[in-house]
């Protein structure tokens, strides 16, 4: 590992952080990111630049804001120390390579969903088409999945969460699964291909069965509580560009087909 370049895309992912921050806050309230610039929600003071820093000023102002001592969020720096560990950890794990910016964009893609989804139960459109369409073409141009394999992962996964949708409709009488879900799982589909799109969505209903049998152990969750599944699916997608490899080899051996 060249630590230089490592701590490289350790900065570049909390500057990233700290824009995908700025689409979290103001994209589903369809504010303009460039105007006005960044300034405190409960005073609007402007926020200064040395106040501004990723992940320092948050530290140093002590989670508050210096105008008006407001209480900053924790989502900014958690968003920005996340996505500078996640720049960090593709680095470590394909090099410097054209196909790491690929998974940069999949990466600033899924953590901004999966927040926007937690804070207000909506993926939302503006995400999601442009990111299908970015992953149509990143593959056709730069990773080795090519055209074909990056449409078909795209109407896989799409398929999949619809029919899981409609499943879940006819089980509970209610809706189990939004299209925001539908079209999250197609752009994953268009930048991973068939088997990614599969093992992605694979691993994020374990991830959030687990989740859901955890919380109802510790009391926190009730069978009828909502989970958005936005950021199951991320974690699923993560854990596959990290080690879904050795995972698909260690299950083959496991039943005896490798």
């Amino acid at each position: 590992m060249d630590w230089a370049l490592g701590g490289l895309f350790f900065v570049l992912g909390l500057i990233f952080g700290s824009f995908l921050n700025v689409c979290i806050y103001r994209i589903p309230r369809k504010e303009s990111l460039l105007w006005p610039s960044s300034h405190c929600p409960t005073c609007n003071t402007r926020i200064r630049p040395l106040d501004n820093i990723p992940l320092i000023s948050y530290v140093f102002l002590r989670g508050r804001c210096r105008a008006c001592g407001a209480k900053i969020s924790p989502r900014y720096p958690a968003v920005e120390l996340l996505t500078g560990l996640l720049f960090l950890g593709l680095y470590l794990r394909f090099g410097v390579q054209k196909e790491v910016l690929a998974f940069l964009i999949l990466t600033s893609l899924l953590v901004v969903i999966s927040f926007v989804d937690i804070e207000h139960r909506l993926i939302l459109n503006v995400f999601t088409i442009p990111g299908l369409v970015a992953g149509i073409l990143i593959a056709g141009f730069v990773l080795r999945i090519g055209w074909l394999n990056a449409l078909l992962g795209a109407l896989l996964g799409g398929g999949l969460l619809i029919g899981i949708a409609l499943f879940g409709e006819l089980l509970f009488g209610k809706e189990s699964m939004g299209m925001g879900d539908v079209k999250m799982a197609a752009m994953i589909g268009a930048f991973l291909g068939m088997k990614g799109v599969i093992v992605s969505v694979f691993l994020g209903f374990v991830i959030a069965a687990i989740f859901s049998l955890a919380g109802m152990a510790l009391n926190r969750l009730q069978r009828s509580s909502y989970l958005p599944f936005g950021p199951f699916i991320a974690a699923g997608t993560l854990v596959y560009l990290f080690a879904g490899e050795a995972l698909i080899q260690w299950y083959l051996q496991a039943v005896g087909l490798r």
